[in-house]
Protein backbone atom coordinates (compact mmCIF):
# COMPACT_ATOMS: atom_id res chain seq x y z
CA UNK A 1 0.00 0.00 0.00
CA UNK A 2 1.45 3.50 -0.63
CA UNK A 3 0.47 6.70 0.12
CA UNK A 4 -0.76 7.89 -3.62
CA UNK A 5 -3.07 5.04 -3.63
CA UNK A 6 -4.84 6.69 -0.80
CA UNK A 7 -4.65 9.92 -2.58
CA UNK A 8 -6.31 8.77 -5.45
CA UNK A 9 -9.07 7.16 -2.99
CA UNK A 10 -9.73 10.60 -0.95
CA UNK A 11 -9.73 12.61 -4.32
CA UNK A 12 -11.91 10.75 -6.56
CA UNK A 13 -14.21 9.40 -3.51
CA UNK A 14 -13.24 6.19 -4.52
CA UNK A 15 -14.74 4.72 -1.08
CA UNK A 16 -18.47 4.83 0.58
CA UNK A 17 -18.38 8.24 1.65
CA UNK A 18 -22.10 8.19 2.01
CA UNK A 19 -21.87 5.86 4.95
CA UNK A 20 -18.26 7.57 6.09
CA UNK A 21 -18.11 8.18 9.57
CA UNK A 22 -14.94 9.50 11.53
CA UNK A 23 -12.68 7.08 14.30
CA UNK A 24 -14.63 8.67 17.07
CA UNK A 25 -18.31 8.03 15.54
CA UNK A 26 -19.20 11.11 14.10
CA UNK A 27 -21.30 11.20 10.52
CA UNK A 28 -18.93 12.78 7.59
CA UNK A 29 -20.21 14.16 4.65
CA UNK A 30 -17.59 14.73 2.09
CA UNK A 31 -18.54 17.84 0.04
CA UNK A 32 -15.40 18.76 -1.84
CA UNK A 33 -12.20 16.92 -1.78
CA UNK A 34 -10.00 19.85 -2.21
CA UNK A 35 -6.86 20.63 -4.82
CA UNK A 36 -4.69 18.24 -4.76
CA UNK A 37 -1.33 19.65 -3.55
CA UNK A 38 2.13 18.06 -4.81
CA UNK A 39 4.35 20.41 -3.27
CA UNK A 40 4.92 21.16 0.48
CA UNK A 41 2.07 21.44 3.32
CA UNK A 42 -1.14 19.52 3.44
CA UNK A 43 -2.13 17.30 0.36
CA UNK A 44 -5.31 18.43 -0.51
CA UNK A 45 -6.26 23.05 -0.44
CA UNK A 46 -9.72 24.39 0.41
CA UNK A 47 -11.71 20.95 1.20
CA UNK A 48 -15.17 21.12 2.69
CA UNK A 49 -16.54 18.88 5.15
CA UNK A 50 -19.45 18.42 7.29
CA UNK A 51 -19.01 16.23 10.28
CA UNK A 52 -21.91 16.11 12.45
CA UNK A 53 -24.03 18.55 10.56
CA UNK A 54 -21.26 21.04 11.42
CA UNK A 55 -19.50 22.80 8.11
CA UNK A 56 -15.42 22.73 7.83
CA UNK A 57 -13.84 23.67 5.16
CA UNK A 58 -9.87 23.80 5.40
CA UNK A 59 -6.77 21.09 4.38
CA UNK A 60 -6.91 17.67 4.51
CA UNK A 61 -3.82 15.68 5.24
CA UNK A 62 -3.32 11.69 3.67
CA UNK A 63 -1.23 9.30 5.79
CA UNK A 64 -0.78 5.58 5.91
CA UNK A 65 -0.68 5.63 9.53
CA UNK A 66 -2.11 8.30 11.68
CA UNK A 67 1.29 8.48 14.06
CA UNK A 68 2.96 9.49 10.41
CA UNK A 69 1.70 12.98 11.88
CA UNK A 70 4.16 12.67 14.46
CA UNK A 71 7.00 10.97 12.56
CA UNK A 72 6.51 13.65 9.82
CA UNK A 73 6.50 16.41 13.16
CA UNK A 74 3.25 18.38 11.19
CA UNK A 75 2.61 18.88 15.12
CA UNK A 76 4.79 21.75 14.95
CA UNK A 77 4.55 23.10 11.53
CA UNK A 78 1.60 26.04 11.31
CA UNK A 79 1.37 24.56 7.93
CA UNK A 80 -0.81 22.23 9.55
CA UNK A 81 -2.88 24.36 11.24
CA UNK A 82 -5.70 24.30 9.33
CA UNK A 83 -6.32 20.75 8.91
CA UNK A 84 -9.99 20.35 9.19
CA UNK A 85 -9.72 16.00 8.38
CA UNK A 86 -6.99 13.21 8.75
CA UNK A 87 -7.48 10.89 6.36
CA UNK A 88 -5.39 7.55 6.97
CA UNK A 89 -5.40 3.64 6.20
CA UNK A 90 -4.76 2.51 9.43
CA UNK A 91 -5.74 4.45 13.06
CA UNK A 92 -3.09 4.00 15.30
CA UNK A 93 -2.80 7.04 17.26
CA UNK A 94 -4.94 9.85 18.32
CA UNK A 95 -3.46 13.13 16.98
CA UNK A 96 -4.43 16.87 18.47
CA UNK A 97 -4.42 19.85 17.10
CA UNK A 98 -3.12 23.02 18.57
CA UNK A 99 -6.39 23.37 21.12
CA UNK A 100 -5.40 19.90 22.60
CA UNK A 101 -8.73 18.93 20.53
CA UNK A 102 -8.36 15.34 18.56
CA UNK A 103 -8.38 16.08 14.81
CA UNK A 104 -11.04 13.46 13.31
CA UNK A 105 -9.55 11.22 10.99
CA UNK A 106 -11.46 9.13 8.82
CA UNK A 107 -10.05 5.63 8.46
CA UNK A 108 -10.13 4.59 4.92
CA UNK A 109 -9.28 0.84 5.48
CA UNK A 110 -13.30 0.62 6.63
CA UNK A 111 -14.83 2.42 3.67
CA UNK A 112 -13.43 1.11 0.74
CA UNK A 113 -14.52 -2.00 -1.66
CA UNK A 114 -12.65 -5.31 -1.50
CA UNK A 115 -12.75 -5.27 -5.60
CA UNK A 116 -10.91 -1.77 -5.63
CA UNK A 117 -8.35 -2.90 -3.44
CA UNK A 118 -8.04 -6.41 -5.19
CA UNK A 119 -7.65 -4.75 -8.73
CA UNK A 120 -5.32 -2.21 -7.02
CA UNK A 121 -2.96 -4.96 -5.51
CA UNK A 122 -3.34 -7.44 -8.85
CA UNK A 123 -2.08 -3.83 -10.86
CA UNK A 124 0.51 -3.35 -8.64
CA UNK A 125 1.79 -6.95 -8.07
CA UNK A 126 3.45 -7.89 -10.84
CA UNK A 127 6.55 -9.49 -10.15
CA UNK A 128 6.93 -11.00 -13.47
CA UNK A 129 6.14 -8.16 -15.77
CA UNK A 130 7.54 -8.02 -19.17
CA UNK A 131 6.96 -5.13 -20.15
CA UNK A 132 4.03 -2.94 -18.18
CA UNK A 133 1.95 -3.55 -15.24
CA UNK A 134 -1.07 -4.06 -17.01
CA UNK A 135 -0.09 -6.04 -19.71
CA UNK A 136 -2.54 -9.29 -18.76
CA UNK A 137 -5.58 -6.42 -18.22
CA UNK A 138 -4.74 -3.72 -21.06
CA UNK A 139 -7.01 -5.60 -23.39
CA UNK A 140 -10.22 -5.00 -21.15
CA UNK A 141 -9.83 -1.34 -21.55
CA UNK A 142 -12.94 -0.07 -24.07
CA UNK A 143 -11.86 1.47 -27.31
CA UNK A 144 -13.44 4.78 -26.20
CA UNK A 145 -11.37 4.72 -23.01
CA UNK A 146 -8.53 4.50 -25.24
CA UNK A 147 -8.95 6.72 -27.99
CA UNK A 148 -9.78 9.02 -25.29
CA UNK A 149 -6.86 8.88 -23.54
CA UNK A 150 -4.32 8.47 -26.62
CA UNK A 151 -5.46 11.97 -28.04
CA UNK A 152 -4.64 13.23 -24.15
CA UNK A 153 -1.30 11.94 -24.29
CA UNK A 154 -0.55 13.07 -27.75
CA UNK A 155 -1.14 16.66 -26.51
CA UNK A 156 0.85 16.23 -23.46
CA UNK A 157 3.89 15.13 -25.57
CA UNK A 158 3.33 18.40 -27.36
CA UNK A 159 3.35 20.30 -24.31
CA UNK A 160 6.50 18.85 -23.25
CA UNK A 161 8.43 19.82 -26.61
CA UNK A 162 6.50 23.75 -26.25
CA UNK A 163 8.87 23.72 -23.00
CA UNK A 164 11.81 23.32 -25.40
CA UNK A 165 10.41 25.55 -27.96
CA UNK A 166 10.38 28.56 -25.39
CA UNK A 167 14.03 27.96 -24.70
CA UNK A 168 15.29 27.74 -27.98
CA UNK A 169 13.15 31.23 -28.84
CA UNK A 170 14.88 32.70 -25.69
CA UNK A 171 18.15 32.10 -27.51
CA UNK A 172 17.05 32.89 -30.69
CA UNK A 173 15.88 36.58 -29.98
CA UNK A 174 11.73 35.65 -30.38
CA UNK A 175 12.69 34.71 -33.68
CA UNK A 176 10.52 32.14 -34.93
CA UNK A 177 12.58 31.37 -38.10
CA UNK A 178 15.58 30.91 -36.34
CA UNK A 179 13.82 28.10 -34.01
CA UNK A 180 12.38 26.28 -36.95
CA UNK A 181 16.13 26.20 -38.62
CA UNK A 182 17.61 24.72 -35.01
CA UNK A 183 14.40 21.97 -35.49
CA UNK A 184 14.98 21.30 -38.50
CA UNK A 185 18.84 20.63 -38.19
CA UNK A 186 18.34 18.95 -35.38
CA UNK A 187 15.83 16.32 -36.73
CA UNK A 188 18.09 16.18 -40.18
CA UNK A 189 20.69 14.88 -38.21
CA UNK A 190 18.54 12.16 -36.61
CA UNK A 191 19.15 10.77 -33.30
CA UNK A 192 23.10 9.58 -34.11
CA UNK A 193 23.87 13.56 -35.70
CA UNK A 194 21.03 15.73 -34.06
CA UNK A 195 23.53 17.18 -31.18
CA UNK A 196 26.43 17.53 -33.89
CA UNK A 197 23.82 19.55 -36.25
CA UNK A 198 22.21 21.22 -33.66
CA UNK A 199 25.55 22.79 -32.66
CA UNK A 200 26.20 23.54 -36.10
CA UNK A 201 23.08 25.55 -35.84
CA UNK A 202 23.78 27.63 -33.01
CA UNK A 203 27.51 28.53 -34.52
CA UNK A 204 25.72 29.99 -37.43
CA UNK A 205 23.57 33.13 -36.72
CA UNK A 206 20.31 32.98 -38.51
CA UNK A 207 21.04 36.33 -39.99
CA UNK A 208 24.02 34.57 -42.12
CA UNK A 209 21.58 31.96 -43.30
CA UNK A 210 18.84 35.16 -44.67
CA UNK A 211 22.31 36.52 -46.40
CA UNK A 212 23.35 33.11 -48.03
CA UNK A 213 19.71 31.35 -48.99
CA UNK A 214 19.87 33.48 -52.24
CA UNK A 215 23.37 32.27 -53.29
CA UNK A 216 23.73 28.73 -54.89
CA UNK A 217 26.50 26.27 -52.80
CA UNK A 218 27.13 29.04 -50.17
CA UNK A 219 24.54 27.29 -47.68
CA UNK A 220 26.00 23.88 -48.68
CA UNK A 221 29.12 24.84 -47.95
CA UNK A 222 28.73 26.97 -44.61
CA UNK A 223 26.99 23.90 -43.32
CA UNK A 224 29.82 21.14 -44.58
CA UNK A 225 32.35 23.46 -43.52
CA UNK A 226 31.23 24.14 -39.57
CA UNK A 227 30.54 20.00 -39.45
CA UNK A 228 34.03 19.73 -40.26
CA UNK A 229 33.72 17.79 -43.11
CA UNK A 230 34.95 18.86 -45.94
CA UNK A 231 38.20 17.45 -47.36
CA UNK A 232 41.83 18.96 -46.10
CA UNK A 233 43.07 17.99 -49.48
CA UNK A 234 41.63 17.26 -52.59
CA UNK A 235 41.63 17.25 -56.46
CA UNK A 236 37.84 17.59 -57.17
CA UNK A 237 37.30 20.91 -58.44
CA UNK A 238 33.68 21.15 -56.97
CA UNK A 239 34.87 20.22 -53.71
CA UNK A 240 37.44 22.57 -54.00
CA UNK A 241 35.28 25.53 -54.89
CA UNK A 242 32.99 24.42 -51.40
CA UNK A 243 36.73 24.44 -49.38
CA UNK A 244 37.23 27.82 -51.19
CA UNK A 245 33.40 29.14 -50.75
CA UNK A 246 33.42 28.33 -47.11
CA UNK A 247 37.02 30.01 -46.19
CA UNK A 248 35.59 32.84 -48.07
CA UNK A 249 32.23 33.07 -45.73
CA UNK A 250 33.76 32.33 -42.62
CA UNK A 251 35.46 35.03 -42.83
CA UNK A 252 32.51 37.52 -44.37
CA UNK A 253 30.55 36.73 -41.13
CA UNK A 254 33.07 35.74 -39.21
CA UNK A 255 31.74 31.98 -38.19
CA UNK A 256 35.47 30.82 -37.55
CA UNK A 257 34.45 28.21 -35.15
CA UNK A 258 33.82 24.27 -36.19
CA UNK A 259 31.52 21.97 -34.17
CA UNK A 260 32.80 20.48 -31.16
CA UNK A 261 31.10 17.06 -31.59
CA UNK A 262 31.88 15.08 -34.94
CA UNK A 263 29.37 13.89 -37.26
CA UNK A 264 29.01 10.71 -37.39
CA UNK A 265 28.72 8.04 -40.43
CA UNK A 266 28.51 4.84 -38.89
CA UNK A 267 25.49 3.09 -37.98
CA UNK A 268 23.55 5.32 -40.36
CA UNK A 269 22.04 4.04 -43.92
CA UNK A 270 23.93 6.07 -46.85
CA UNK A 271 20.55 8.14 -47.35
CA UNK A 272 21.20 9.13 -43.54
CA UNK A 273 24.32 10.22 -44.15
CA UNK A 274 25.12 13.80 -43.00
CA UNK A 275 26.79 14.89 -46.46
CA UNK A 276 23.32 14.33 -48.02
CA UNK A 277 21.54 15.36 -44.89
CA UNK A 278 23.28 19.00 -44.49
CA UNK A 279 23.22 18.90 -48.68
CA UNK A 280 19.15 18.84 -48.46
CA UNK A 281 18.59 20.95 -45.62
CA UNK A 282 20.70 23.85 -47.51
CA UNK A 283 18.45 23.30 -50.83
CA UNK A 284 15.68 24.01 -48.23
CA UNK A 285 16.81 27.12 -47.89
CA UNK A 286 17.83 27.77 -50.78
CA UNK A 287 14.26 27.14 -52.40
CA UNK A 288 12.09 28.50 -49.84
CA UNK A 289 12.31 31.87 -48.79
CA UNK A 290 9.42 32.19 -46.57
CA UNK A 291 9.93 28.44 -44.64
CA UNK A 292 8.30 29.30 -41.62
CA UNK A 293 4.77 31.02 -42.58
CA UNK A 294 4.62 27.90 -45.45
CA UNK A 295 4.57 25.34 -42.64
CA UNK A 296 2.65 27.14 -40.25
CA UNK A 297 -0.40 27.77 -42.20
CA UNK A 298 -0.19 24.33 -44.13
CA UNK A 299 -3.23 22.09 -42.75
CA UNK A 300 -2.68 18.99 -44.60
CA UNK A 301 0.15 16.73 -45.25
CA UNK A 302 0.56 17.05 -49.17
CA UNK A 303 0.71 21.21 -48.47
CA UNK A 304 4.02 20.45 -46.57
CA UNK A 305 5.07 17.49 -48.56
CA UNK A 306 5.16 19.98 -51.45
CA UNK A 307 7.48 22.28 -49.52
CA UNK A 308 10.06 19.78 -48.39
CA UNK A 309 10.04 17.81 -51.94
CA UNK A 310 13.88 18.82 -51.76
CA UNK A 311 16.92 16.78 -53.73
CA UNK A 312 20.24 17.20 -52.71
CA UNK A 313 22.93 19.44 -54.59
CA UNK A 314 24.14 17.95 -58.05
CA UNK A 315 27.37 16.15 -56.58
CA UNK A 316 25.62 14.30 -54.34
CA UNK A 317 23.95 12.54 -57.15
CA UNK A 318 27.15 10.18 -57.60
CA UNK A 319 28.30 10.78 -54.15
CA UNK A 320 27.08 9.56 -50.46
CA UNK A 321 30.71 10.96 -49.01
CA UNK A 322 33.65 12.59 -50.81
CA UNK A 323 36.02 9.87 -51.28
CA UNK A 324 34.08 7.42 -53.74
CA UNK A 325 31.21 7.95 -56.82
CA UNK A 326 28.77 5.87 -57.53
CA UNK A 327 26.03 5.48 -60.53
CA UNK A 328 23.44 8.62 -60.85
CA UNK A 329 20.83 8.48 -58.58
CA UNK A 330 18.42 11.13 -57.11
CA UNK A 331 18.68 11.88 -53.55
CA UNK A 332 15.29 13.04 -52.02
CA UNK A 333 13.62 13.44 -48.61
CA UNK A 334 11.66 10.38 -48.33
CA UNK A 335 8.12 9.95 -47.48
CA UNK A 336 9.35 8.53 -44.21
CA UNK A 337 11.59 10.90 -43.45
CA UNK A 338 8.91 13.99 -44.19
CA UNK A 339 6.86 12.50 -41.64
CA UNK A 340 9.53 12.62 -38.94
CA UNK A 341 9.71 16.17 -40.11
CA UNK A 342 6.07 16.77 -39.27
CA UNK A 343 5.89 14.84 -36.35
CA UNK A 344 8.95 15.80 -34.32
CA UNK A 345 9.76 20.02 -35.89
CA UNK A 346 6.20 21.34 -37.65
CA UNK A 347 4.04 20.24 -35.47
CA UNK A 348 5.34 21.01 -31.85
CA UNK A 349 6.43 24.58 -33.62
CA UNK A 350 2.93 25.12 -34.88
CA UNK A 351 1.36 24.28 -31.26
CA UNK A 352 3.56 26.59 -29.65
CA UNK A 353 2.92 29.09 -32.28
CA UNK A 354 -0.57 28.83 -32.19
CA UNK A 355 -0.82 29.01 -28.05
CA UNK A 356 1.48 32.37 -28.02
CA UNK A 357 -1.17 33.78 -30.77
CA UNK A 358 -4.30 32.40 -29.13
CA UNK A 359 -4.78 30.63 -32.26
CA UNK A 360 -5.41 27.37 -31.44
CA UNK A 361 -6.43 25.06 -33.69
CA UNK A 362 -6.97 21.36 -32.70
CA UNK A 363 -8.79 20.11 -35.07
CA UNK A 364 -6.17 20.81 -38.03
CA UNK A 365 -3.00 19.03 -35.28
CA UNK A 366 -5.34 15.92 -34.88
CA UNK A 367 -6.33 16.27 -39.00
CA UNK A 368 -2.87 16.32 -39.75
CA UNK A 369 -1.37 13.50 -37.19
CA UNK A 370 -4.36 11.25 -38.04
CA UNK A 371 -3.22 11.80 -42.25
CA UNK A 372 0.23 10.19 -40.72
CA UNK A 373 1.00 6.50 -40.27
CA UNK A 374 1.72 4.71 -36.94
CA UNK A 375 5.79 4.93 -36.32
CA UNK A 376 7.62 1.43 -35.98
CA UNK A 377 9.69 1.21 -32.49
CA UNK A 378 9.94 -0.95 -29.45
CA UNK A 379 7.84 1.18 -27.71
CA UNK A 380 5.12 0.81 -30.15
CA UNK A 381 5.40 -2.79 -30.93
CA UNK A 382 5.34 -3.71 -27.32
CA UNK A 383 1.91 -2.47 -26.88
CA UNK A 384 0.94 -3.44 -30.53
CA UNK A 385 2.07 -6.85 -29.17
CA UNK A 386 -0.77 -6.62 -26.20
CA UNK A 387 -3.84 -5.25 -28.20
CA UNK A 388 -4.82 -3.79 -31.47
CA UNK A 389 -4.24 -0.13 -31.82
CA UNK A 390 -5.28 2.22 -34.85
CA UNK A 391 -2.35 3.06 -37.09
CA UNK A 392 -2.05 6.71 -36.85
CA UNK A 393 0.86 8.77 -35.67
CA UNK A 394 -0.83 9.99 -32.92
CA UNK A 395 -0.97 6.78 -31.37
CA UNK A 396 2.70 6.05 -31.71
CA UNK A 397 3.24 9.45 -30.29
CA UNK A 398 0.55 8.63 -27.35
CA UNK A 399 2.65 5.38 -26.74
CA UNK A 400 5.64 6.87 -26.11
CA UNK A 401 4.19 9.57 -23.53
CA UNK A 402 2.40 6.47 -21.90
CA UNK A 403 5.45 4.44 -21.51
CA UNK A 404 8.16 6.61 -20.70
CA UNK A 405 6.08 9.11 -18.11
CA UNK A 406 3.69 6.45 -16.70
CA UNK A 407 4.07 2.79 -17.03
CA UNK A 408 7.74 2.97 -16.60
CA UNK A 409 7.46 5.11 -13.38
CA UNK A 410 4.05 3.25 -11.79
CA UNK A 411 2.07 6.04 -12.52
CA UNK A 412 -0.80 4.19 -13.18
CA UNK A 413 -3.15 5.97 -10.59
CA UNK A 414 -2.54 8.75 -13.20
CA UNK A 415 -3.38 6.97 -15.84
CA UNK A 416 -6.84 6.31 -17.60
CA UNK A 417 -5.89 2.43 -18.26
CA UNK A 418 -5.10 1.73 -14.79
CA UNK A 419 -7.32 3.98 -13.45
CA UNK A 420 -10.20 2.04 -15.49
CA UNK A 421 -8.90 -1.44 -14.39
CA UNK A 422 -9.18 -0.30 -10.94
CA UNK A 423 -12.54 0.47 -10.78
CA UNK A 424 -14.46 -1.59 -13.39
CA UNK A 425 -14.68 -4.62 -11.29
CA UNK A 426 -17.15 -2.49 -9.53
CA UNK A 427 -18.43 -0.60 -11.93
CA UNK A 428 -17.21 2.48 -11.89
CA UNK A 429 -16.43 4.93 -14.19
CA UNK A 430 -12.98 5.93 -15.18
CA UNK A 431 -11.69 9.48 -14.08
CA UNK A 432 -8.85 11.75 -14.02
Amino acid sequence: MKEDFLHYLWKFKKFDFIGATTTQGQELQVLKPGMHNHLAGPDFFNAQVRIDGQLWAGNVEVHLKSSDWYAHHHERDTAYENVILHVVWEHDVDVYDRTNRALPTLELRHFVKKDILSNYFRLFSRSQKKFINCERDITEVPIPVMDTWMERLFFERLERKVGEIDLLLQESANDWEAVLFKMLARNFGTKINAGSFMEMARLIPFSTIRKCRGNNGQLEAMFLGACDLLPPETQDVHVQGLKKEYEFLKVKFGVSQKISQPVQFFKLRPQNFPTIRLSQLAKLYEQEDSLFSRLISAKAKKEIYDVLQVESSAFWTTHYTFEKAHKPRKKMLSPGFMDLIIINTIMPLTFAYWQRQDAYKEDVLLGLINSLPREKNSVVNGFVDLRPLKKSALVSQALLRLKNEYCDKNRCLHCAVGNYLITDAQGGSPKL
